[in-house]
């Protein structure tokens, strides 16, 4: 009996994204043929996907709300190139994972034209933004919720979800041995994980606080080894000068590391987003971290709804996890509650298992069967 045959739009170019969007489409060619078309990361190309040339995945990889302003010629070139290939191609669904609002130009024009849309990654309108509430039950025919208090809250707006589940709350860590022996580590060192984040802008906010609290905590505790997994080659260079800092001692490597890296490591220094929820599934206690320019945050700031920036928090729906926010983050701040979680690590045990729990959803092999299905 042959196979379904579908023609797949995608755009999954956040280094997250790139992740959940692989998963979906391999669950997809499991059930279905597909063809598969768009824009993604790593992952993603490796599953066979024609997109156009002379664009780039990385240059969707803007934050805030200046950022994308200042790429507006360049995100609008992609956009365009995107839209001429879904044409072209006569998609049957385009998923949109992550970047809700460029996706959702994408949403509304392929909507129209009787294209099934489907956004992976809710927007937090439950954060932010309510009002975006509206556009995703006019233009979205499915919104795959990676939590469940995300899927409870569009079954009380009544919008058709789904309870995809977040691939992390099955994620085992790297057994000791298996790290140290992999890239070479010396077993008596304490290990501390730090990631600043995957797109060059992050970084270059971040990075120069966490090396610098680095350094404190390295001079309190000379035996202490720091783990960076860079998410590219050009992150990587921009992060070792930095590290480059009398006597620290550190191990950076590519992105594939940031599993066994935190796995070793009981505290983490992360960025805000999908590291720090990385970081706790793994047990890797994570100081949640974030800082933007001073007019993205004084727009930002004041738009929030929700009391916590970090995964971990949200899903526990309490402030477990230090959150340290634009001029909040600082190298003593860092440094005291690395020595308050250090210390009463045994404690968060329960609450983490808790965490991964509110992760358990339907996962990619029941998506893929519905979308099939639509």
């Amino acid at each position: 009996m042959s196979r379904k045959k579908l023609k797949v739009g995608i755009i999954a170019a956040e280094h997250s994204g790139d992740r959940l969007g692989a998963n979906l489409i391999t669950s997809m060619k499991d059930l279905y043929e597909v063809e598969l078309f768009g824009l993604g990361g790593p992952e993603v190309s490796k599953l066979g996907i024609f997109s156009p040339h002379n664009i780039n995945y990385q240059d969707l990889q803007v934050m805030g709300l200046i950022d994308p302003l200042l790429n507006l010629r360049k995100l609008l070139t992609i956009r365009k190139k995107l839209f001429k290939l879904f044409l072209q191609k006569e998609i049957d669904i385009f998923i949109g994972v992550d970047s809700p609002d460029f996706n959702m130009f994408f949403h509304k024009k392929l909507k129209k034209i009787k294209v099934k849309t489907i956004q992976v990654v809710s927007p937090s309108v439950w954060g932010w933004r309510e009002n975006r509430i509206h556009a995703i039950g006019s233009h979205i025919d499915l919104t795959m919720c990676l939590f469940r208090f995300e899927y409870e809250y569009y079954l009380e707006k009544n919008i058709n979800s789904f309870f995809l589940g977040h691939p992390f709350s099955s994620l085992q860590p790297s057994s000791l041995a298996h790290v140290l022996d992999q890239y070479n580590l010396d077993s008596s060192k304490n290990f501390i994980s730090m990631m600043p984040g995957s797109r060059k802008s992050e970084v270059l906010q971040m990075m120069p606080t966490f090396a610098e609290a680095a350094q404190k905590i390295h001079d309190a505790n000379p035996n202490t080894f720091f783990l960076i997994p860079a998410a590219n080659d050009e992150l990587a260079a921009l992060i070792q000068p930095m590290l480059d800092v009398s006597g620290l001692d550190y191990k950076l490597a590519s992105s594939s590391a940031a599993r066994d890296f935190l796995s070793i490591s009981k505290v983490s220094i992360v960025t805000s987003g999908t590291a720090s929820l990385e970081a706790a599934a793994l047990g890797s206690l994570p100081i949640i971290c974030y800082k933007t320019t001073v007019l993205n945050y004084a727009i930002l700031s004041r738009m929030i709804k929700t009391p916590f920036i970090g995964l971990p928090n949200l899903l526990l729906q309490r402030h477990l996890f230090p959150e340290l926010v634009q001029h909040e983050l600082t190298a003593d701040a860092i440094y005291a509650h690395y020595h308050q979680l250090s210390s009463h690590s045994v404690e968060y045990q329960p609450h983490l298992e808790s965490m991964k729990r509110g992760m358990e959803g339907e996962g990619f092999s029941e998506a893929a069967r519905l979308l099939g299905s639509l």
